[in-house]
């Protein structure tokens, strides 16, 4: 007999080619959409319009995804997460900007809905696995799974996939981990697949096209606030903390003044009590660069030692860092990396590699060069 898989059907063209591979391989395949955000409901839930909202652009991307499985001949179902996912992951979103810090929603989704939400529906239908269209890929052993980078390399999504736990990755399939994006898009217009030339998606997914500050300021109040150097004076003003983030060059509005020469300034640091942003000068600005940070909510696939070097990544597509892992309380963790990176910011995932394998990862809480806390 086949065994049954559910694959999540996004309407884009990468789960769109994983229908294709899945046959291939021989499974008999059924295909989910999941529908995560409304804005009617999600504005009734808090009490406070979103004065931006707009067809969302999920209602669009059905019908993408009710074309492509009725194309491939394959059963299409719809589920509605709307609460899971305001639960568990727009509220994470929030709470994570309330303090200062720039989440990572993308991880939190996978946890939560795409690999949680969906794998107890899919369970009803009676499936064996389930599928999305990640870059990544899996080896599943008798007594245990490994998650290894997409091939790939531009496209790996390992990053994102860091948060889920090895027993959801004991159910999970990702049938284009194998594949270039070229030979994804070659598949779905050999196919005649109706995602064939549509635009990847990018950002976040409930934002879709909007002005994200505008966005946001529909949930969160912005107070607006002094901008200043390390030394204290006053050079301009901020929109709102939650709108910056560590490194960020563009919308600060500053250049030109006087004392000061002509290089690029850059958000360095925040202090909420006071409401101020730190800015400075220079890309590789001594402020912005760190030696060691301390992670929390660490999650690995499989056990490792206490203490251990590897390699980590502290954003999606970032160059791999050399790095030393040292366990400590309340399952923190020490990560330092003696060649100093730039722009480690609370908030944002630091996730582990062995060579090809991806060990797991957790939530950067804070940075340091050598004892001097960086005011992230």
């Amino acid at each position: 007999m086949k065994k049954k898989v559910i694959l999540g059907l996004s309407g884009g063209v990468d789960s769109s080619v994983a229908i294709v591979e899945l046959l291939k391989q021989g499974y008999e395949v059924e295909c989910m959409f999941m529908r995560n955000w409304d804005s009617a409901a999600n504005n009734d839930m808090l009490g406070n319009p979103d004065l931006n909202s707009s067809v969302c652009p999920q209602e669009l991307d059905y019908q993408d995804a009710l074309k492509v499985a009725e194309k491939l001949g394959v059963k299409l179902h719809r589920v509605d997460f709307i609460k899971e996912y305001w639960d568990t992951v727009f509220t994470y979103f929030l709470d994570e900007y309330k303090k200062g810090r720039t989440p990572n929603p993308d991880i939190m989704c996978n946890k939560e809905i795409k690999f949680k939400a969906f794998l107890k529906e899919a369970k009803k239908i009676g499936c064996d696995y389930i599928a999305m269209g990640h870059y990544a890929r899996v080896k599943h052993y008798q007594d245990h799974s490994v998650l290894l980078r997409g091939v790939d390399k531009n496209k790996d999504q390992t990053y994102f996939l860091s948060g889920i736990s090895q027993e959801q990755l004991r159910n999970a399939l990702f049938p284009i981990g194998e594949l270039q994006k070229s030979e994804v898009r070659q598949i779905a217009l050999d196919y005649d697949l109706a995602t064939a030339t549509k635009k990847d998606s990018t950002g976040i997914c409930f934002i879709g096209e909007r002005n994200f500050n505008q966005f946001l300021s529909n949930y969160l109040p912005a107070q607006k606030g002094k901008m200043v150097t390390l030394d204290g004076k006053v050079i301009g003003e901020h929109y709102g903390l939650m709108y910056y983030t560590i490194g960020q060059r563009k919308g600060l509005k500053i250049g030109g003044l006087d004392g000061y020469d002509n290089e690029p300034w850059f958000v360095i640091g925040k202090n909420l009590a006071k409401n101020e942003l730190y800015v400075g000068q220079g890309f590789y600005n001594p402020y912005l660069m760190s030696n060691r940070c301390i992670v929390e909510d660490m999650n690995f696939f499989n056990p490792v030692k206490d203490e251990f070097d590897c390699t980590a990544k502290f954003r999606y597509r970032q160059e791999d860092n050399n790095v030393h892992v040292k366990k400590l309380e309340n399952n923190l963790y020490e990560i330092t990396y003696p060649q100093t990176v730039r722009a480690v910011t609370p908030g944002q995932a630091c996730v582990l590699y062995d060579g090809e394998v991806c060990l797991g990862g957790g939530t950067i809480k804070e940075v340091y060069m050598d004892q001097d806390k960086r005011m992230y």
